[in-house]
């Protein structure tokens, strides 16, 4: 019984720490090795022959006396803490602490046979209700048998904890998440949000003035034109723009995807919910078109038409990889960050010129995380078509 009683001691120990439980794992290995040295020392002492071999007896137990007070002492700092979590674990630090005493009383020859049976039978109740409590809330996930609220809880101030977010930060999974940055968009705000390569920043087609303000952000500069993203390519079929079946051939073989599509600019793109930003987005003649291969930006897309899409990084550095990088680097100076973890790639997409595609074919403007001969082999597959 001893050495069960230490072993599941133990155990309950040891899956306490496995579940990041140090205070648990803590107290139930103080346990088990209270248990065992009490049991150990009543039975070997109850020997004769095992105590005169050990050299266990009357006026030779100052060492387990002084085994017993550090068990009180460091029992009585796990009920401090125990008091913090719930009732139930209070009541069994404290069942230990009266067996400590039973130990204690037993080095010193002077315990009552009553109060040690009184004690190991509100311990045994204990442990056997923690148990059956511990196994049904955890098989049904539900709290059938209470263990009690915490007596006392520490609470931290604000100034103690973290500082908030410069912006506003809501979780990619969310639909509410989507919907407030779909909401700052609309108004003109730039936002950080993830893509199917880096983490960009997006402002709304339909406010010129949110593009400047991506410019003074990134410190970019204005003869560097910005991307346009939508959701699908059926929207630019939508929008009539004057395309070749070779260009649409190619946009159905790399949309969506990584690769960014350089085409004549006209006065379709109002047609495609560019609108008020025609001016800002592109260059004077042409336009970068993409379809992000990533679901999260795709519904966002739906939600506020085009976005204005450039990498979140100040001009001339690192691109992001994480929104936690978009935060520190940026969030200061935006209005909101769509938070989505690590990003899937850590470069940004390939750039093809497809202006001239029918005259010259294609050019790599530059290369990104899809290698330049992979495009070139999707264009000749288009081509051959």
């Amino acid at each position: 019984l001893i050495l069960i009683g230490g072993f599941v001691q133990l155990l309950a120990g040891f899956l306490a720490f496995r579940k990041y439980d140090h205070l648990g794992g803590a107290a139930f290995l103080t346990f088990s090795a209270l248990w065992s040295s009490y049991g150990a020392t009543r039975v070997l002492c109850a020997a004769p022959v095992s105590g005169h071999l050990l050299n266990i007896g009357t006026g030779n137990t100052e060492g387990f006396t002084a085994g017993s007070v550090a068990f009180l002492v460091l029992n009585a700092f796990l009920i401090v803490l125990a008091s913090s979590f719930n009732v139930l674990l209070l009541c069994l630090t404290l069942a230990m602490e009266l067996l400590t005493i039973c130990f204690l009383l037993f080095t010193l020859e002077k315990l009552p046979l009553p109060f040690e049976i009184v004690v190991l039978c509100i311990l045994s109740v204990i442990c056997f209700y923690g148990a059956a409590a511990s196994l049904a809330n955890g098989m049904f996930g539900k709290d059938l048998l209470m263990m009690g609220p915490a007596l006392f809880t520490v609470e931290i101030s604000k100034e103690d904890g973290e500082e908030p977010p410069p912006c506003v930060c809501p979780k990619s999974h969310l639909t509410s998440g989507l919907r407030t940055i779909a909401e700052l968009l609309d108004t003109g705000a730039v936002c950080g949000v993830p893509t199917d390569t880096v983490y960009a920043l997006a402002a709304s087609c339909k406010h010129p003035q949110a593009i400047e303000k991506v410019y003074r952000i990134k410190d970019r500069p204005q003869e560097k034109p910005i991307c346009i993203f939508i959701s699908n390519l059926e929207q630019l079929r939508a929008a009539s723009p004057p395309i070749s079946p070779l260009l649409w051939e190619f946009m159905e073989n790399v949309y969506p995807g990584g690769i960014g599509c350089i085409i004549r600019k006209g006065e379709w793109l109002k047609k495609l919910g560019v609108g008020a930003g025609y001016s800002r987005v592109g260059t004077q003649d042409s336009i970068m078109i993409r379809v992000p291969d990533l679901t999260v930006l795709v519904h966002l897309i739906d939600m506020t038409g085009p976005l204005a899409i450039t990498s979140a990084n100040p001009s001339g550095e690192v691109d992001s990889t994480h929104h936690d990088m978009v935060i520190s680097r940026l969030g200061h100076k935006l209005e909101g960050v769509l938070c989505d973890g690590e990003s899937d790639e850590v470069v940004a997409s390939t750039v093809v010129n497809c202006t001239k595609i029918d005259e010259s074919g294609i050019t790599i403007v530059r290369e990104g995380c899809i290698p330049a001969g992979k495009v070139m082999q999707i264009f000749e597959r288009a081509k051959n078509r």
